[in-house]
Parts: C-alpha cells; structure tokens; sequence
C-alpha cells in the first residue's frame, strides 16, 4: 500500500466519521438540548453523507466498516475532547489505542 493510498483512505474515513458524529449530534442538540427542530435538516443531510462516504472506500463493505470503526472511536474521542469539553481518561487513551490497533490488523489485512 502507498503512503498516498493510505493518506487518501485516512482522510475518507475522517470524513466519514465526521458526517456521521454530527448527522447524530444535531439530533440530540435538538432532543436534549432543546436546540430548533430544524436542525433535523441538516442532520438528515450529513447522514445521507455519511452513507454515501461509506460507498467511496476501497474493499469490501464489511472490511470498510471494520477498519472505519477504529477511525471512528477516534473521531468521537476528539470529539467528546474538542466539542464536549470533557477530560479523557487513561480508559478512553487505552481504549482507543486497542481499537486502531484491532483496524490496524484489518487494514494490514487488505493487502
């Protein structure tokens, strides 16, 4: 695998990732927040992204949502760090460093 194949995947699955925390975050702005109702639109729109990204990635379905998991509880660790403003705890550090490892074996896999 190229160093510009893997940059290119890496950069999908953050998109990914991105598109689907926040098609789930406006919703629940909206629910428990008390946020307008219209935020569903956009949701419904990143959602609809989010699934269109999944079809753009390079194997097959099940390998695609396998390795984009770990990618995924990263994006969602940044984003309970950055958006929520919450400290991260050694378990969230472990947790996730098991998890890339878990879709590093995955994607090392696809060769």
């Amino acid at each position: 695998m190229s160093a510009l194949f893997l940059m290119k995947t890496l950069g999908l699955f953050i998109a990914t990732a991105i598109a689907e925390i926040v098609g789930c975050y406006l919703p629940y702005l909206w629910l428990k927040e008390g946020h307008s109702v219209w935020l569903l639109i956009p949701a419904a729109i990143s959602l609809a992204l989010f699934a269109y990204l999944l079809t753009l990635h390079p194997a097959e379905s099940g390998r695609v949502y396998a390795a984009y998991g770990g990618i995924y509880v990263l994006t969602a660790i940044v984003w309970l760090r950055i958006i929520d403003k919450s400290p991260l705890s050694s378990f969230d550090l472990i947790g996730t460093a098991f998890v890339l490892t878990g879709m590093g074996i995955i994607v090392y896999g696809w060769r």
